[in-house]
């Protein structure tokens, strides 16, 4: 079985790398990553999952030994542009050249603040409103075109920008420092330009919780199976879960899918890749040679008969 899903995975390769180059084409991407074991003749290591989202096209997982800057650097390998991602010190050389430009996360900046409500109240309250505020105009306008969401964003959201880093300009000198609220305050200051990029693009978002939300499966997953075989076993897991994940982007019954691709693969050429992605796939479905392809596959046509004799067994 393991063998069976490994070369499962390499059949699968063209559409996950298809998919990948598509990505790193879009005009911004997120993107967050959370520790994972693999299996080791003495003890399990520590390796990364990370997880790269071009908004309404694509999801892609991919595996890292190492959480370090090479590791960190393969996933967006070429993508120049907007890169939305929860603030990471091994991340901040992607910066530097000013081809890739980080989009800051107000979630991630409230999670600081909710730290401060125990010891100073006043004040957390005080910051957690203002970037309610924030997030009330977003909801406001979460249908809204591009431009329309920016125009807004520059009336309504820029006043309250301009307020919050004042209030914390104010605040900085008479707070403790390695207290809660110092720490949620430095966070502002080192990242608020990155926090104040949504203000320039109407397309951007004001969180990471795409990102955030796809990752959770590899989070979940891993208290269920503990860790991978290998490092190799978590690049075939990544190749799964990416289709899988944007299966459920696009509202595809990922079964069907996984079916139809396997059986599609062998004789598709390399260079259509990106028509078998979810993205693609309703319209590839639709064409009089796709369906052709499969009618006359006859693992599909016994899988089918299959699954009409025993429903009860799929």
């Amino acid at each position: 079985m393991s063998d069976a899903l490994v070369q499962s995975a390499e059949l699968a390769r063209p559409v996950v790398d298809a998919r990948r180059q598509d990505a790193l084409v879009q005009p911004y991407l997120c993107t967050a990553a959370a520790g994972g074991l693999a299996r080791a003749p003495q003890k399990c290591t520590s390796g990364h999952f990370s997880v790269l989202v071009a908004p309404g096209r694509h999801v892609l997982f991919d595996y890292t030994a190492r959480h370090a800057r090479a590791g960190i650097d393969q996933l967006p390998a070429g993508h120049e542009g907007y890169l939305v991602a929860d603030a990471n010190a091994v991340s901040d050389h992607r910066y530097k050249s000013g081809k890739v430009i980080e989009v800051g996360c107000w979630s991630y900046l409230r999670r600081y603040l909710f730290k401060t409500l125990g010891s100073e109240p006043e004040q957390a309250c005080e910051a957690l409103s203002l970037i309610g505020e924030l997030f009330a105009i977003e909801r406001a306008v979460n249908r809204a075109p591009p431009t329309e969401r920016l125009k807004v964003r520059q009336e309504k959201s820029q006043p309250i920008v301009t307020r919050f880093f004042a209030w914390r300009d104010e605040l900085a000198p008479a707070v403790l420092d390695e207290t809660p609220l110092a720490k949620a305050l430095g966070y502002a200051r080192n990242h608020r330009v990155a926090l104040e990029h949504f203000l320039e693009d109407g397309r951007l978002p004001i969180h990471n919780h795409w990102s955030g939300l796809q990752l959770t499966r590899q989070v979940l997953g891993r208290k269920n199976w503990l860790f991978v075989g290998s490092d190799e076993a978590a690049e075939v897991n990544t190749t799964f879960v990416s289709l899988l994940a944007s299966c459920g982007m696009h509202g595809i019954e990922p079964r069907k899918y996984l079916r139809d691709l396997l059986c599609l693969l062998p004789s598709w050429h390399r260079s259509r890749a990106l028509e078998l992605a979810p993205v693609n796939w309703q319209q590839t479905l639709e064409r009089h040679d796709t369906r052709q392809r499969l009618a006359a596959h006859l693992f599909r046509t016994a899988i089918l008969d299959l699954e009409r004799d025993h429903p009860d067994e799929k």
